[in-house]
């Protein structure tokens, strides 16, 4: 994967350093440029320091050798305007004897070095060099840095099937890598526009936190849209903002997330400091980052509409077991709530919390496979009670070949077993049955216990809290049995104060 990314944010080895000399003595600039292509570099002249800004802004250079004083524009103002405009060139200035000192400020302000005039020809051959080398060191330790990160990135972006997860880390390495003031992705939108998605803002204390939700967003998306990435500065940013905001941005970036030549929506950065101005590497860099992302995005939102579809698929399947019987309507979800409470205060994951939930809802699915009036009065006689006890059966064979189902089988299966053994279908006892069966368990006796039925009436709460202390140990496992009415008082009160019925 490395070597990809490296032959998409650097140039080829074997292309030769590009050269700018700068001298308003046209028999100088000739000399060097002869001298310079004679050492194997691509070599353009310029007369002085306005026609040099005009041959950076039409190519890159990879060093600039100027002299000191010109006309319109000397070496000074040029090394200051080429900090802006291509912070990563090399400058070495050029100066006679007397101008030794503000050569010197030069080098403080920017310049890599200095030769002095009349210089000898293989003098400018070891500084140009030097120069040179120091520019590859740096930028193969760019290089190896966005190698590291974007390797990170996609570490976590493959890691994680969280839409937010997923956006945290693009904008997060977004900022970090680009230096931006704002990064933020937008969604494509179901009439064709474009809506904020996620956002980040940068810790430059200038108040880059007013950039928020100002860019143009259906503009910007037109023209990625249309297969143009955007990297812009100061006044060609404007268009990409909305009126209030068009001299906020110093430089700017976006690029399309697009899978499978579909764009789902963008990613743009923001840089508002005069200083700071993205390059066509970190343009590079950041569609990287959005090809990564886009399918990470795209797998994520697939497995949000499965979670979804899982979600639906066993509320609907838990209302039509409590359909069955009247007596039981809402059974099911109460059991689902109790079984959270018991699980998150066992200091169970999140993960495991919701499969307790789940299992919860469906743990009596297996009653449509009993042949039984479960609405008769009167308790079940023995063998409809034979008939009752295979419900868990039931439900492990109606589970069983739904693979997305599966793990919620332990707990539908098993949440009649007993802490002594002495429970169905298999008699398991102890921690040999798990943890979620054994949750369930507790939570389905309170709730049946605290309901109404067809041969009876609901128990009050205080009679059902005696039962459980009594059977901890022998129907219920005793840490889950404690920990349940230790934190059944709280959880009854906030029921209570979210307007919901508690039993009496």
């Amino acid at each position: 994967m490395i070597p990809s990314l490296l032959a998409e944010t650097s140039s080829p080895r074997t292309e030769r350093a590009r050269v700018l000399v700068v001298d308003d003595e046209s028999m100088i600039r000739e000399m060097l440029a002869d001298f310079l292509e004679l050492e194997g570099y691509s070599v353009t002249t310029a007369s002085d320091g306005m026609a040099a800004l005009d041959a950076t802004g039409a190519r890159p250079y990879d060093l600039v050798l100027t002299d000191m004083k010109m006309p319109r524009l000397g070496g000074i103002a040029l090394l200051d305007r080429l900090r802006e405009q291509a912070p990563t060139t090399m400058v070495v200035m050029m100066t006679g004897f007397g101008t030794v000192e503000t050569a010197i400020d030069a080098m403080k302000r920017g310049a890599h070095d200095y030769v002095l005039k009349p210089f000898k020809l293989d003098e400018v051959s070891h500084v140009v060099e030097r120069a040179l080398a120091k520019r590859r060191v740096e930028a193969e330790n760019i290089r190896l840095r966005q190698s590291v990160s974007l390797y990170k990135v996609s570490e976590a972006l493959n890691l994680s099937l969280s839409l937010d997860q997923v956006l945290d880390t693009v904008v997060t390495t977004t900022l970090s890598e680009l230096g931006a003031d704002f990064v933020a992705v937008w969604f494509c939108g179901s009439e064709g526009d474009f809506f904020e998605r996620h956002r980040g803002v940068g810790s430059a204390p200038d108040g880059s936190a007013a950039l928020e939700g100002v860019v143009d967003a259906n503009t910007l998306g037109a023209a990625l849209a249309a297969g143009r990435p955007v990297l812009v500065h100061g006044e060609e940013s404007r268009p990409y903002f909305t009126p209030a905001m068009r001299d906020a941005a110093s430089s700017f970036v976006a690029v399309p997330l697009t899978v499978k030549g579909k764009m789902l929506g963008f990613i743009a950065a923001v840089a508002s400091a005069p200083s700071t101005r993205f390059e066509e590497g970190q343009r590079k860099l950041l569609s990287i980052i959005a090809s990564r992302a886009a399918a990470s995005i795209e797998n994520a939102r697939l497995y949000g509409d499965l979670q979804a579809t899982f979600q639906q698929t066993i509320e609907g399947l838990a209302s039509a077991i409590d359909k069955m019987d009247r007596y039981t309507a809402g059974h099911s979800v109460r059991v689902a709530e109790y079984a959270m409470l018991l699980a998150r205060r066992l200091g169970l994951t999140e993960a495991e919390i919701a499969l307790a939930r789940h299992s919860a809802l469906m743990h009596d699915i297996g009653k449509i496979g009993c042949a039984l009036n479960l609405n008769k009065p009167g308790k079940l006689t023995s063998d409809e009670y034979e008939v009752f006890k295979q419900h868990p059966a039931h439900g492990r064979d109606i589970l069983s070949p739904i693979k997305f189902l599966n793990p919620l089988i332990p707990g539908v299966h098993l949440h009649h077993e007993r802490f002594d053994g002495r429970g169905y279908p298999l008699g398991l006892e102890g921690r040999g049955i798990p943890i979620i069966a054994r949750i369930i368990t507790v939570a389905d006796t309170y709730d049946a216990m605290t309901s109404d039925r067809s041969y009876r009436r609901a128990l009050p709460h205080a009679v059902a809290v005696a039962e459980v202390e009594r059977c901890s140990g022998t129907q219920f496992d005793p840490e889950i049995a404690a920990s349940f009415l230790e934190g059944l008082d709280a959880f009854r009160d906030e029921l209570l104060a979210n307007g919901a019925q508690v039993p009496a």
